[in-house]
């Protein structure tokens, strides 16, 4: 179907309620749920299923094929949840038979100007990438992380629940929830204080978790044996909790230490 120089295929799945502005491309396999707005020049590909309350702002590229030459044509999926707002010139790449088939993303996230999700990405709620932040393949963050501009993100990295990471750096090894990276190929910079405030948390508590972390990633042992060693007491505490879960199940790229 072909209205105001927009192509919208015949079996694409769109409610009623969505709003498609001209020059846009939507393909066979695309749902789209309600109150979605879709501004000009927006290319929406492959099985692409996209929540309600979302916005695609001009020049957005959503589901076209991975950048991977190991993609070989398999059918492969994007999931995009509600509320998200994806600004100009963003893309984001279904997933890869090599990464689980799936890309996902939840909800309330910004994806500024520029920015870029790769294949097999799982990308948490309130997730921020600022302008020409880019994420390799496989990449996953957390909620409520933010991602500073011109950053790149390396593939198979994991960066925890209020996480920062400040712009222009280059991050190759998993980023603690509550951490803060800048730097390229640098260390752990220390807590992300604005999160932790944001989130509620009282002076005291960030102090202990600051104690915390220099604690478990002191250099005159290792970090299992610095956890053993840590009190019950403050392992009890949840966002210390959340921590010492993210490294017991971190992958093969290791972890940002101080």
């Amino acid at each position: 179907m072909k209205e105001n120089n927009t192509y919208i295929s015949k079996k694409a799945k769109i409610h009623s309620s969505v709003k498609i502005g001209p020059y846009c491309v939507i393909g066979d396999n695309v749902e789209i749920d309600e109150n979605c707005q879709i501004y000009s020049h927006v290319s929406i590909l492959g099985n692409t299923k996209i929540g309600k309350n979302n916005t695609f702002y001009p020049f957005s590229s959503i589901g076209s094929s991975p950048q991977d030459l190991k993609y070989e044509g398999e059918k492969s999926f994007l999931v995009i949840g509600d509320s998200n707002t994806i600004r100009e010139n963003v893309t984001i790449n279904p997933g890869t038979k090599g990464g689980g088939l799936y890309t996902r993303i939840k909800n309330n996230c910004l994806f500024m100007v520029g920015s870029h999700i790769a294949h097999d990405c799982m990308i948490g709620s309130n997730v921020i990438l600022a302008n020409n932040a880019t994420l390799a393949g496989h990449v996953e963050i957390e909620n409520n992380a933010i991602i500073g501009g011109n950053s790149a993100i390396h593939q198979f990295v994991k960066i925890g629940k209020n996480a920062m990471v400040g712009g222009m750096s280059g991050l190759e090894k998993n980023l603690i929830p509550y951490g803060l990276y800048t730097g390229i190929r640098s260390n752990l910079k220390g807590l992300n204080l604005i999160g932790l405030k944001r989130k509620g948390l009282e002076n005291n508590k960030i102090k202990i978790l600051n104690n915390f972390i220099e604690n478990i990633f002191n250099k005159k042992d290792s970090i299992d044996n610095n956890l053993n060693n840590i009190e019950d007491e403050i392992k009890a505490i949840e966002e210390v909790s959340e921590i010492i879960d993210f490294i017991e199940k971190t992958n093969q790229r290791g972890l940002v230490t101080l």
